[in-house]
């Protein structure tokens, strides 16, 4: 499976977890509590109050910033950025799957980011090739200790099984688009690495170099 995934070398403006800052400049602030939950939490088919909550999103200032925070805290129901939990719907079905590596850089710099499990996978692939103990992972993260141990194993594996697929093409001849990661590079050290990393690049996450030159050989 395919990840899409997004590089920058610009610094994150991302907002942690815990972050509600943003709630002081919303549209929507000091609305009488009664008209709010009529408006934002509507009944399925009260379009007049849909249509009075969305013409409020559309001109607020942090309506970017209250879509994250119903993607990141799972918040189904009502509306959220201007979107009802029905237009929100395959949004949340999807960031499951996201890999945004400014968000991986900003956990790995210690921000309290929501992450996909992608995006928790890659942060700890990348401690663990920088000799991060599971103690230091579960801090960086918020998580259990036994729960970070795991990842760690997890992460160990998957480095043994990236290495041995640069072996099977030592010394193997790569096209120019092939030769973008040098054998036995890190992709995810590229990604995170500022001086390597290309702006606006996408970075192949899953499938190397190495991997496409011994798949052609296995055809």
């Amino acid at each position: 499976m395919r990840h899409i995934t997004t590089n920058s070398t610009s610094t994150p403006a991302l907002r942690g977890i815990a972050d509600h800052s943003w709630h002081a400049r919303a549209a929507c602030r000091g609305l009488d509590p009664t008209t709010a939950e009529r408006l934002f939490f509507p009944a399925p088919r009260a379009r007049g109050d849909i249509a009075q909550a969305k013409r409020i999103c559309a001109t607020c200032p942090v309506k970017q910033a209250c879509f994250d925070y119903a993607l990141d805290t799972e918040s189904r129901r009502g509306m959220w950025g201007g979107l009802t939990e029905t237009e929100r719907r395959p949004w949340h079905a999807k960031v499951a799957k996201r890999l945004d590596y400014n968000r991986v850089k900003a956990a790995f710099q210690g921000r309290d980011i929501h992450l996909s499990p992608a995006e928790r996978d890659a942060v700890t692939r990348h401690a663990y090739t920088r000799g991060w103990t599971a103690e230091r992972l579960a801090y960086a993260l918020r998580l259990d200790l036994l729960w970070a141990r795991d990842l760690m194993r997890n992460a160990a594996h998957d480095v043994a099984d990236r290495d041995r697929y640069w072996g099977l093409t030592e010394g193997a001849d790569l096209n120019d688009e092939e030769e973008e990661l040098a054998p036995g590079a890190d992709p995810e050290e590229e990604a995170l690495d500022d001086d390597a990393a290309t702006p606006g690049g996408v970075t192949r996450h899953v499938h190397t170099a190495a991997l496409i030159a011994a798949l052609r050989k296995a055809a």
